[in-house]
């Protein structure tokens, strides 16, 4: 099978008042079409960073970035921002929803930016937020929806435009145990139904949701880890 996203020697260093940080080390790594992959490891491993990579929401110091088969590591600041709209949906620990918009606009508002027509940026968030189970509220905005409702519409944001990939930002972590499980129950039925996920997450319980578990220690890869269907669950 072609891997969706293979990573090769991909390192990533901060240069801060003369002193070199080496945030990542080398790391390898490719996920498949339709694959479950968690991210764990300790605060200041390289998690946030290589999710970023992965987004392209940043560019690697060496190495290089397939996606879909495309090299991406290199490319400029525009094209990276045209291919992540089209390729990458991203669900964030903060939500990160406009407080001014209502829920329906802040699933269409991704859309708006690839430039679709009114109807279809309309029919592709009404069809997101009925995945997700939150068409009931598509008129109201963030402030009048609990956190686990908030998570739910973020994540229908990242599926109205069809991405390759969803990467997940630590999904509950603003959220209480019964909306994180909900929310992890969520992503485990979109996988089902064919999604590509990348998630980092502290939790050992939800990591454990995925097909295969990656552990970062010093910005490199130190344990992968494959999980069986009965361990899922």
């Amino acid at each position: 099978m072609n891997s969706l996203i293979s990573l090769t020697g991909i390192k990533k260093v901060f240069l801060t008042d003369e002193v070199e940080t080496h945030a990542l080390s080398g790391i390898h790594l490719h996920i498949d079409q339709g694959e479950y992959v968690s991210i764990a490891g300790p605060s200041g491993c390289g998690k946030s960073t290589l999710l970023a990579i992965l987004g392209l929401l940043d560019s690697p110091s060496e190495g290089s970035y397939l996606l879909n088969g495309n090299d991406v590591s290199g490319i400029d600041h525009a094209e990276r921002a045209r291919i992540r709209n089209r390729e990458i949906g991203f669900i964030f620990q903060s939500f990160n929803l406009i407080g001014d918009l209502t829920v329906l606009e802040n699933v269409e508002l991704p859309l708006t930016y690839r430039g679709l027509g009114a109807a279809e940026r309309h029919e592709r968030a009404t069809q997101a937020l009925e995945k997700v189970g939150m068409s009931h509220r598509m008129r109201h905005y963030p402030s009048q929806l609990s956190g686990g409702q908030q998570q739910r519409v973020a994540v229908a944001r990242a599926l109205g435009g069809k991405p390759s990939i969803l990467l997940a930002d630590e999904p509950t972590g603003n959220l209480d145990s019964k909306n994180g499980e909900a929310v992890m129950d969520l992503l485990r039925q979109l996988h089902r139904e064919g999604a590509t996920i990348c998630m980092v997450t502290h939790d050992v319980r939800f990591a454990r949701h995925a097909d295969r578990q990656i552990h970062l220690f010093d910005g490199r890869v130190v344990e992968e880890v494959a999980e069986s269907a009965s361990t899922r669950g």
